[in-house]
């Protein structure tokens, strides 16, 4: 009303106010991503603080170089510029924690170069400089050489050291996931290596005491996050607060889930899946995997949250099948899981890829969750849940806002002057304008049936309660695809006589 009811004198009041037409149109649940991981240490001190980043050189400027967070940020915002693009991610970032130490590893080269060649330095998938052996260098001086290439190339997750007969590297971060990184010496491709030289590689390794993540979580708060990647790597204690907070947040008085990413490269089935094969009931954590990659498992999670998210966000009950994940190097032919072992997996409570042509592919996307006797498991399908979220938003959209808070609630086919007065016949319809936008957009099938079995009461114990529930069915997706073919033989035309 744009003049008060109480006003005497006459007057005209015109008050412009917005009305949304669409006659409930189902809106898509924006996606929000959350990165949970280290700065480096050599900045301690930075803020604790939820902050947002809209590029990798945010997160590098913020949190350090070759952090956690920001090499989870550049498969997020890869240079390619194919990354999230506006779908808003978010640090949530941990200290290290007391009492915890780096890994480390070595490269210690040995013998006479004999011959000029040309080799890098990969650490965690990331190239260093080239660096060019000379005939008759020596160790110290390929020594020198390999500090030079390593350090010039600032993301690189450790720091360089030369110590004159070997080169050590010290994780940039404290804590048992700096033993995740691989590293490798790698000869120019199509170029003969250097003869009389060999490069001894010990493997990071000693690195202990991850950070708690509890602080942390504890942040959300209202802000729906929902694709949350977990920098820990496959840490217990971690995957519980994950798995605490994001059942939490499941609760009817909150209705923000989400769900948690941590990769993996272990390219053994049975041990790549102990872990999530022991958390029958977690709905909430996804492993996500590239079987013998040499890439840290932050960086597996971040590249294919990447193409999860933005599937998510501008189609929700599309699946993640055949997504292409570029920035990340496939693990050897040989560590590859055939169809036997990714249902294996899937079983178990792993994520699958395929490798083609040489390039990672998105197979299934699933949470850990597969309760005994829960045939299908009602949240094995990470798009099963995005479907779910999509529906809350929506409800959450209709009834959360002032139309409804607090107005007049009167029985159906009681009649009313009052334009703020609601009853329940009103709520059905709302719910059912809502279900038929849904089955239009193919996150729920046979809206009719969800319609029929849609009902809303005034309750009986308290006049100022509606109880509305609403039963729907998901959409299934083409994962499997079944096709007999028949086959015979063309024996030729009979000639007929007569």
């Amino acid at each position: 009303m744009s003049v008060d009811a109480t006003a005497i004198a006459r007057v005209l009041g015109i008050e412009p106010r917005f009305r949304d037409l669409r006659g409930g149109a189902v809106q898509f649940l924006p996606q929000q991503i959350g990165i949970f991981g280290q700065g480096t240490t050599a900045l301690a001190g930075y803020a604790l603080t939820p902050y947002r980043i809209t590029s990798a050189s945010m997160a590098s400027g913020r949190y350090g170089f070759g952090s956690p967070i920001h090499l989870a940020a550049l498969q997020l915002f890869p240079v390619t510029g194919d990354g999230v693009g506006t779908i808003p991610v978010w640090v949530y970032p941990t200290a290290d924690a007391g009492g915890a130490a780096a890994s480390v590893g070595s490269i210690t080269p040995s013998g006479t170069a004999a011959a000029v060649a040309t080799y890098r330095v990969r650490i965690a998938g990331i190239l260093s400089a080239p660096f060019t052996t000379a005939v008759g260098d020596t160790v110290a001086l390929l020594c020198g050489k390999i500090f030079a290439a390593v350090s010039a190339i600032l993301e690189m997750p450790s720091v360089a050291a030369n110590l004159t007969t070997s080169v050590s590297l010290t994780a940039k971060w404290k804590g048992a996931s700096g033993n995740d990184i691989t590293v490798e010496v790698l000869d120019n491709a199509g170029e003969v290596p250097a003869t009389g030289l060999t490069f001894t590689i010990v493997q990071p390794v000693a690195g202990a005491g991850d950070p708690d993540l509890s602080a942390s979580l504890a942040l959300l708060g209202s802000r729906w996050i929902t694709l949350v990647i977990n920098c820990q790597g496959m840490n217990t204690i971690a995957l519980n607060d994950l798995s605490d907070v994001g059942e939490g947040r499941w609760g009817q008085l909150v209705r923000r889930p989400f769900v948690a990413f941590t990769g993996s490269r272990v390219a053994v089935v049975a041990t790549a899946t102990t872990v999530t094969d022991a958390r029958p009931t977690d709905r909430v954590n996804c492993q996500l995997v590239s079987p013998g990659s040499v890439h840290l498992s932050l960086q597996i999670a971040a590249a294919q949250v990447r193409e999860i998210a933005k599937v998510a966000n501008n189609n929700p009950p599309t699946d993640y099948g055949s997504r292409l994940v570029r920035g990340l190097v496939p693990g050897p032919d040989g560590s590859q899981w055939d169809y036997v072992q990714r249902d294996q997996a899937v079983k178990a409570g792993s994520s699958t890829v395929e490798n083609k042509n040489g390039l990672v592919n998105i197979s299934d996307v699933v949470t850990m969750y597969k309760p005994v006797g829960e045939t299908p498991p009602a949240y094995r399908y990470v798009v099963d849940i995005i479907k779910v979220m999509t529906i809350i938003y929506n409800l959450d959209l209709e009834f959360a806002n002032p139309s409804w808070d607090g107005a007049p609630l009167i029985p159906d086919g009681q009649p009313t002057t009052n334009p703020n007065a609601r009853k329940p016949s009103g709520a059905k319809a709302a719910v059912c304008k809502i279900l038929d936008s849904l089955g239009l957009e193919a996150i729920i099938s046979d809206p009719k049936t969800a319609k029929e079995n849609t009902f809303a009461a005034i309750s009986s114990q308290n006049p100022k309660r509606l109880d509305v529930s609403t039963t729907v069915q998901l959409s299934g997706n083409t994962n499997i695809i079944s096709v007999d073919l028949y086959f015979g033989y063309f024996f030729g035309t009979p000639t007929l006589v007569g």
